[in-house]
């Protein structure tokens, strides 16, 4: 496959990544940024957690990527009796052929919808480890390679509803980004309820292909970060291991993911190269679900409907502390 440089993907964003946007933004509508933040993660070839209360588009944002660039898609919703086999596949006895066949699950698409996936148990959401780490999965003795592109877009109830199972630390590092969608605004609204009878998520245009979405994944890749740069996220990174009111730091898989999304960043603002602003953006949405405030914090015990509002809060007073390079 011919490779395809960072400043002519860049080139192209007048172009196509807009068309992206807008075919996304029709979807889900009133919601640019996170439309932005949930391509950045698919630009990163990252997994996107998506953090809210039912019914406000988080169906509609997975099928509308899905569709835009031409992929595969598989939606599966996870409950307390899921086995992993559910979710990898089974092997089966074909009595004609007299041979065990495996039978794909749906995790073989490129984007996984986990709907409600802390709603399963913890056996069952660790059968995506592998999967979300490694693009491939283990299974009877085989390893099986998932197709290109892979994204898993995961969506979590609030910890307060009933049923739910929370997310250990070793699977919520595998997600590049934490999301909320949050409800629209009023005019937002009242589109929506004006085409209630449309599915948009079904409905979004197909503007990039597969074969050109790798070629923007490998030009993000190739997007200049300057050394003082990778400094500043560095620093941000280790004042979350030595942080008073942390009990767990940033790991350096967080770094690694801080550092793509960042160039996924830069690609989708039309530039070959990152800025200090692209690092304050991001940091929130890509650090805050990756640490634990400690119980002693004088903030955790105000830590919101999802039990993230401490650790963003903290992740928002470090970057104030820490010096922006000119």
């Amino acid at each position: 496959m011919s490779t395809l440089p960072a400043e002519t993907a860049a080139a192209i964003l007048p172009d196509t990544i807009r068309q992206l946007e807008g075919a996304i933004e029709a979807s889900l509508r009133g919601k640019a940024e996170v439309v932005r933040m949930a391509l950045v993660c698919l630009l990163a070839r990252g997994h996107l957690l998506i953090e809210d209360v039912p019914g406000v588009g988080k169906t509609t944002l997975a099928q509308s990527l899905a569709r835009a660039v031409d992929g595969s898609f598989h939606r599966l919703q996870f409950t307390s009796d899921m086995l992993p086999s559910d979710v990898l596949g089974v092997t089966v006895w074909n009595a004609r052929t007299e041979e065990f066949e495996f039978k794909p699950g749906p995790v073989f698409a490129n984007f996984l919808l986990a709907d409600e996936i802390n709603r399963t148990t913890p056996k069952t959401q660790s059968a995506l480890l592998e999967a979300m780490n490694e693009q491939q999965v283990s299974v009877e003795g085989r390893t099986l390679p998932l197709p290109e592109p892979f994204m898993v877009i995961a969506t979590q109830n609030p910890a307060e509803h009933h049923g739910a199972y929370p997310l250990p630390e070793s699977q919520l590092d595998r997600f590049l980004m934490r999301l909320r969608i949050g409800y629209p605004d009023a005019e937002s609204e009242r589109k929506i309820i004006s085409q209630s009878g449309v599915h948009h998520g079904e409905t979004t245009q197909c503007v990039l292909s597969r074969h050109e979405l790798a070629h923007l994944q490998e030009a993000a890749g190739r997007v200049r970060v300057d050394g003082v740069i990778v400094d500043y996220m560095l620093a941000i990174v280790e004042r979350t291991r030595n942080h008073e009111n942390l009990l767990l730091g940033v790991s350096p898989r967080g770094s690694q993911a801080l550092y793509r999304a960042v160039q996924a960043l830069a690609v989708l603002s039309g530039r070959s190269y990152a800025l200090p602003d692209d690092v304050k953006m991001l940091a929130p949405k890509v650090l805050a679900h990756r640490v634990v405030a400690a119980s002693r914090s004088p903030i955790a015990p105000k830590r919101g409907a999802f039990g993230a509002m401490a650790s963003e809060r903290i992740i928002e007073e470090i970057l104030a502390q820490v010096d922006v390079p000119l």
